[in-house]
C-alpha cells in the first residue's frame, strides 16, 4: 500500500465538508482530531453522524481472514463497498490478495493509494481508461490487474485501445449466472469464442474464468452450486483447449456476500489444471456487515460453527419533533441512511449518557432529512434524545459519508475513515 498517501489522509483539515464532525474542530487535521480521543456523544460531534465500531471492524476483518485461510481461498474483497483506502489497507494487512473494483475511477483511487493487485469485475471498453491502465502496468512491474471479458466485440475494443501496450492485460472470461442475469457470456460455446478472440490479441492474456453467483435468478443452494460447477467445468475445458498456456496460475473467481460458503465448497472440488489455481473470493460487505439485508443473507447463518459477522455501523440521530404520542421525527433521512433495500431499524435511545433499547419505536418512512418514527405506548422518547439506527446495505451507506468516525465501545473516537466515491 502507499503508506505516504495514506499518511496524508491524516493531514486533511476538518471543516464543513464532513457531516457530523465537531464545529469546534474546524482547522484541526484529521490526525489531530483523532489524537484528542474525543467522545462521540460528548465531544462536540453533531447529529446526524455515522459511526463505525472499532471492535466490530477488527472482528469482521479477522473472521474473514480466518475463513478464507481455512478454506484455501485467496481473497480480493470488493472495494466498491467502502471506497476507503484505509480499510483497503486493513483488508490487505489481514491477508487479502488484493482489492476487487467495478469501474475505472475506483481503480484510480486504489492506485493512488498503492494497491498493487486489482480485480476489475467488469468488462472495460473505455479507451481512455484502458490507455491509463496500460501506462500504470508499464510504469509499475509490481502492479497486476485482472479484468472481465464477456464478448468478442469487447475483446476487439480492448485490443484497439491497448495496441502496442508494453505489458498485456490479464483477462478472465465472465460466465453469466444464467439467462436473465446481469453481465457475462451466456453459453460455454460463446465463452470459447471469447477465449479464441483473446488469443488473437497480443495485448491481452487469458488468465482464467469468473462470475457472480449472487446475480443468479431465483437463487437456491442447489442452483448456486450447479452454476459454480459450470464455472469450474468452464475452466477445465478452456485449460484442455490450451487457453491458459501463457500464465503461471489460473484464476477461478466468484463470491458475493450471500453465497461464499457455496463458493468454498465447490472450489474445494477444482481438479488439478495445467498451472496452479488461484481460487479467488470477492465478498466485500463483510467488513461492516449490516443490520438488515446481509444480516439475513450471510452464509454464517448456515454455518454458525464458522463464526458470525457483527454489524459495525450505527447512524446516530436526534429527536427534533414529537408531535403526538404515536409519532416522532429524527434529523436523518435519505441523504444520510441507506434505504434501497430496507428502512433503518431503531436500536437504542440515549438520554443523559444512559443508553437503553428502543422499545416500541419503528422507522416507517424517510424524507430527505427526516426519519418518520412510529411510537407505541411503551416508547419513552423525548425531543433531544439521541437515537441509534441500524442500517441495511453497506454499499449505499458508506457513499453518503465522506469522513466517518471510528469509535470504541465507550464512544471514544480513535480514527476517521475517508471515503472516495
Amino acid at each position: 500500500m502507499g503508506i505516504e498517501a495514506l499518511a496524508r489522509l491524516a493531514e486533511e483539515r476538518v471543516d464543513h465538508r464532513f457531516k457530523g464532525f465537531p464545529p469546534d474542530a474546524d482547522g484541526l487535521t484529521v490526525g489531530e482530531l483523532a489524537a484528542q480521543r474525543r467522545n462521540l456523544f460528548t465531544g462536540g460531534f453533531a447529529t446526524p453522524v455515522l459511526a463505525l465500531s472499532a471492535e466490530r471492524l477488527e472482528h469482521n476483518l479477522k473472521l474473514m481472514e480466518t475463513y478464507a485461510t481455512r478454506h484455501g481461498l485467496a481473497f480480493a474483497p470488493h472495494g466498491k463497498t467502502t471506497m476507503a483506502p484505509q480499510l483497503f489497507q486493513r483488508q490487505i494487512e489481514h491477508g487479502a490478495w488484493g482489492i476487487t473494483l467495478a469501474v475505472p475511477h475506483q481503480v484510480r483511487v486504489a492506485r493512488a493509494f498503492g494497491v498493487e493487485r486489482v480485480f476489475l469485475a467488469n468488462e472495460l471498453v473505455d479507451a481512455a481508461a484502458l490507455r491509463w491502465i496500460a501506462a500504470e502496468l508499464a510504469a509499475d512491474p509490481a502492479f497486476r490487474l485482472l479484468c472481465y471479458v464477456d464478448s468478442v466485440r469487447g475483446v476487439e475494443l480492448m485490443g484497439e485501445a491497448l495496441a502496442g501496450a508494453a505489458r498485456p492485460v490479464d483477462v478472465v472470461v465472465e460466465l453469466a449466472a444464467g439467462e436473465g442475469a446481469r453481465t457475462g457470456v451466456r453459453t460455454e460455446a460463446e465463452c470459447a469464442a471469447v477465449a479464441d478472440a483473446v488469443a488473437a490479441v497480443p495485448e491481452l492474456r487469458l488468465a482464467g474464468v469468473a462470475g457472480y453467483e449472487g446475480d443468479l435468478p431465483q437463487a437456491t443452494p442447489e442452483r448456486v452450486h450447479a452454476w459454480l460447477r459450470r464455472l469450474v467445468a468452464l475452466a477445465v475445458e478452456l485449460d484442455k483447449a490450451g487457453h491458459f498456456g501463457g500464465v503461471d496460475e489460473i484464476v477461478v473467481s466468484a463470491g458475493g456476500s450471500a453465497w461464499f460458503d457455496a463458493v468454498a465448497e465447490v472450489f474445494a472440488e477444482i481438479p488439478e489444471l495445467s498451472s496452479p489455481v488461484l481460487k479467488l473470493l470477492r465478498s466485500g460487505a463483510y467488513i461492516s456487515h449490516d443490520d438488515g439485508h446481509y444480516r439475513r443473507l450471510t452464509p454464517f447463518n448456515r454455518v454458525p460453527e464458522e463464526g458470525a459477522l457483527e454489524p459495525a455501523f450505527r447512524l446516530w440521530t436526534q429527536v427534533v419533533s414529537r408531535p403526538s404520542a404515536e409519532q416522532a421525527f429524527v434529523n436523518a433521512g435519505k441523504r444520510d441512511a441507506a434505504y434501497d433495500l430496507d428502512l433503518p431499524v431503531v436500536q437504542v435511545v440515549r438520554r443523559d449518557g444512559v443508553e437503553r433499547p428502543a422499545t416500541g419505536i419503528e422507522v416507517t418512512a424517510l424524507s430527505d432529512q427526516h426519519a418518520w418514527l412510529r411510537t407505541g405506548p411503551e416508547a419513552d422518547l423525548e425531543v433531544g434524545d439521541w437515537v441509534g439506527l441500524g442500517l441495511s446495505h453497506p454499499c449505499t451507506s458508506f457513499d453518503k459519508w465522506p469522513l466517518i468516525p471510528v469509535a470504541e465501545a465507550d464512544g471514544t473516537v480513535v480514527d476517521c475513515v475517508r471515503t472516495f466515491f
